[in-house]
């Protein structure tokens, strides 16, 4: 299976299991899994969900776009440029102009489902495991730090659970889907014979 393939994959893989997602919690009020999550992170201090919540704050997600897009610009790699400014640009885009009206998930006032703070630090994160190495180093990083975001906004009360984990899922879908079309085509080699 090519690159390619994989990453349409898991692009259509994500995409659907934001939907459907969505048209399971969406309807109906919190279930158990989102009121079990709420009670338990309402436990913590405020003062540490708000460190928790920081990293999908735009003051800190918009310098790491920059900072990732500049050093695919250093390394000359065009695509990558494009894939670190485009990808988050474009699922907090989508996110906050076609799926959160579509849903039309509540929450204290705002549409919360898929969290939009998820999808725009989950779109970073996802384009830093797709171009950064060691591989793992950054994948172990980048759940850590998501971790750390999911109970900052639960216990804080901006989304649900499944708010966010709609958003990671949303954001996946883009930037691999957006990386998959990115992916520079091999030309044949002229015939010789």
């Amino acid at each position: 299976m090519t690159v390619r393939r994989v990453l349409v994959f898991v692009a259509v893989l994500g995409a659907l299991a934001a939907l459907l997602l969505g048209l399971l919690v969406v309807p109906r009020a919190p279930g158990s899994l989102d009121t079990w999550a709420t009670d338990r992170t309402g436990e913590l201090s405020e003062r540490l969900l708000d460190v928790l919540v920081l990293p999908t704050e735009p003051y800190l997600v918009i310098p790491a776009i920059a900072l990732i897009a500049g050093a695919a610009w250093y390394l000359r790699r065009r695509e990558d440029v494009i894939l670190a400014v485009a990808a988050p640009v474009l699922a907090v885009a989508l996110n906050t102009w076609v799926l959160k009206p579509i849903f039309g998930r509540w929450k204290d006032g705002g549409l919360a489902y898929p969290s939009g703070h998820t999808v725009s630090l989950a779109a970073v994160l996802v384009v830093l495991m797709l171009l950064a190495r060691p591989k793992v180093l950054t994948a172990i990083a980048a759940i850590l730090l998501l971790g750390c975001a999911t109970i900052g906004l639960v216990g804080l009360g901006y989304h649900y659970l499944t708010d966010v984990a709609g958003g990671v899922c949303f954001a996946t879908a883009v930037v691999t889907g957006l990386r998959a079309v990115l992916i520079p085509r091999r030309v044949p080699a002229p015939s010789t014979g």
